[in-house]
């Protein structure tokens, strides 16, 4: 019990002695973004009575990720941070560019059409 004492007493000092920093500004709104997208997946998925991933979900992933690495990089200098946020954003990078490429494929089949 004082183990769990002890593990509180140090949660409520972190959070009286919090201070929000620029950089913290940017890992909260990119922690933000970055949920943010599973929301809009559950909205579109609830809308259109399937599993979509719509193109914002990656958008909102992209900016996500960025920010997020922008912190963990240099607001706080974390390996553990850049490490699991580094491939959210490649995967999602890689998954605009293949939408990119099935936009533009389709804009020239209908264009020869």
């Amino acid at each position: 019990m004082d183990f769990l004492q002890h593990e509180l007493s140090h949660v409520l000092s972190s959070l009286r002695n919090f201070e929000l920093t620029p950089w913290k500004a940017v890992g909260f709104l990119g922690s933000v973004m970055f949920t943010s997208r599973w929301f809009v997946q559950v909205y579109y998925t609830r809308k259109l009575k399937r599993v979509v991933m719509p193109l914002s979900f990656w958008w909102l992933s992209v900016i996500g990720s960025a920010l997020l690495l922008s912190y963990f990089i240099f607001g706080k200098n974390d390996s553990v941070g850049i490490l699991s946020n580094f491939f959210p954003a490649f995967v999602s990078i890689y998954n605009l560019v293949v939408h990119m490429r099935e936009v533009k494929s389709r804009s020239l089949v209908e264009s020869e059409v």
